[in-house]
């Protein structure tokens, strides 16, 4: 499976954004997906993950309340949507596939990792 972010950009402290993350190839498999970012100097850290269904998330405790993971399954798309940003969530961007359940939410229980999306917060 090949995975394209989009949707970031510049936005001021407060606002909003919605990432998108498009599947092609083999999605005709259940995949369990993620987000994760990467500020500069920063290791790469969880944000948000959801399963094949929708009807299981976990967030990471900074982004609780403020960003939802939602996906759209006829459509190979998952989202993003971020509310209430701050310059701390500055970062790159990325979606991936969840490939190892018994890993909790580190980033080498993850694959296919898209190309990223740029989020910069003004404040």
């Amino acid at each position: 499976v090949q995975l394209v972010e989009s949707g970031g950009g510049l936005v001021q402290a407060g606002g909003s954004l919605r990432l998108s993350c498009a599947a092609s190839g083999r999605t005709n498999s259940r995949y369990s997906m993620g987000w994760f970012r990467q500020a500069p100097g920063k290791e790469r850290g969880f944000v948000a993950s959801i399963n094949w269904s929708g009807g299981s998330t976990a967030y990471a405790d900074s982004v609780k309340g403020r960003f939802t993971i939602s996906r759209d399954n006829a459509k190979n798309t998952v989202y993003l949507q971020m509310n209430s940003l701050k310059p701390e969530d500055t970062a790159v961007y990325y979606c991936a596939v969840r490939r190892d359940f018994t890993s909790g939410y580190n980033p080498r229980a993850f694959g296919s990792w898209g190309q990223g999306t740029q989020v910069t917060v003004s404040s």
